[in-house]
């Protein structure tokens, strides 16, 4: 199985030696879905604006399918940010104007179907939408796309339990199984059943990376609870 990401001794600093990200060297294959996983402060969001290509790294390496990071890495990676993004006063309509002008690998039959599914209008305009709905909407457009690699930060957190199986169903079944889902959150008990493997980082650090399989079998336990035993305070 060939690699779709590599990061090579990664390192993001702020001022004098304070590490966001420290030496985190690791590659992840095509056709899983992981788990980024680690407490407020652990440098999640910023590994994961650093593949992205928001970020720069401060040394080390990220290479997507064996070239760096740039604009022909962004035209095949789906991000979804930890915050709302979309202007308040366009309509769902716009933005779906948008993605299918931009990205040459969104479906917009796929994102009116989810839109429909939740029974949110597209002629909505954002600023009428609550937090929960515009976090869903963001969803549908990242995972509208036929992309090789999705990032998701947090795509889970904002919305009410009863539509994180409806959410986690969307995500299961709108990628292609040879690309990867690469999932940040602090909801783990939420998606651990989803989860092929999974990534622990504390301050900066990568400190473990397992197949969830192979935690329950070595450890005798949920990847959850793993996951309090070893970030126990």
């Amino acid at each position: 199985m060939s690699d779709l990401l590599d990061l090579t001794n990664v390192s993001k600093t702020y001022g004098y030696n304070q590490y966001a990200v420290d030496g985190v060297t690791i590659s992840l294959p095509k056709g899983r879905i992981i788990g980024l996983l680690g407490p407020n402060g652990s440098g999640k969001t910023t590994l994961i604006k650093m593949i992205n290509g928001l970020l720069r790294p401060s040394s080390g390496e990220i290479k997507f399918l064996g070239e760096p990071i740039g604009p022909q890495s962004k035209a095949h990676i789906s991000y979804l940010p930890d915050r709302t993004y979309l202007a308040p006063g366009d309509t769902i309509t716009t933005v779906l104007d948008y993605f299918e002008d931009f990205y040459e690998d969104f479906s917009r039959e796929r994102a009116i179907s989810m839109l429909s599914d939740l029974r949110i209008d597209p002629s909505a305009k954002f600023k009428t939408l609550s937090k929960g709905t515009k976090e869903k909407v963001q969803l549908i457009l990242v995972m509208s796309r036929q992309a090789d690699l999705y990032v998701l930060d947090e795509p889970i957190a904002g919305v009410d339990p009863a539509a994180r199986d409806y959410i986690l169903r969307t995500i299961l079944n709108n990628y292609s199984h040879n690309a990867s889902i690469l999932i940040s959150t602090h909801l783990i008990g939420d998606i651990e059943q989803i989860l092929d493997e999974v990534i622990f980082m504390r301050q900066g650090k990568m400190v473990l990376y397992s197949t969830a399989a192979a935690i329950r079998e070595q450890q005798g336990k949920s990847v959850d609870a793993y996951f309090r035993e070893v970030f126990a305070c």
